[in-house]
């Protein structure tokens, strides 16, 4: 069975929320039944910000449930991984959304292509905060060697192949 360290802080987490990963973004529709969704996304003073439309359904999900879950994890060891359940608020304020857009759009896609997106990007932006509710963060660390790694293995990097 899998040693699963549980708890960790996000200094414990390296450099997981650093990497150009996508999050999945749970919202419920009105039926209860959820819409996962990948975002692009930024862990900025303790909590995530999410990019979006402002009319994007999405938002329409958070303003009537208020409530949503946010997920990043990496595909390789030591399977890192981060879950913020909370009631997000929907930023509307222009510059801020235009600054959070330029900062993650220069995450995901490098700053040359980003002026290209921000240039033929003329949909207005809000941002989905998610600030700490619920936290709950994980990685397999401690058990390397069930994974087929040795003791001092190197994060991120798979076992040669024989």
């Amino acid at each position: 069975m899998p040693l699963v360290r549980k708890g960790l802080s996000i200094q414990e987490l390296g450099d997981l929320l650093e990497r150009a990963y996508n999050a999945t973004l749970a919202t419920y529709r009105r039926d209860g039944s959820v819409l996962l969704s990948p975002v692009w996304h930024e862990w900025r003073d303790d909590g995530f910000n999410i990019i979006t439309g402002p009319d994007d359904v999405k938002v329409r999900h958070i303003e009537r449930q208020h409530r949503a879950v946010a997920v990043v994890s990496d595909n390789d060891f030591p399977f890192r991984g981060i879950e913020l359940s909370c009631s997000p608020t929907i930023m509307r304020d222009i510059r801020f959304g235009q600054d959070t857009l330029r900062r993650i759009a220069v995450r995901y896609l490098g700053a040359e292509r980003a002026q290209v997106y921000l240039r033929s990007s003329s949909e207005s932006i809000v941002v989905i905060r998610m600030e700490p509710g619920d936290l709950r963060t994980w990685d397999f660390v401690d058990d390397a060697e069930s994974f087929g790694f040795g003791a001092t293995h190197e994060p991120n990097t798979r076992p040669t192949q024989g």
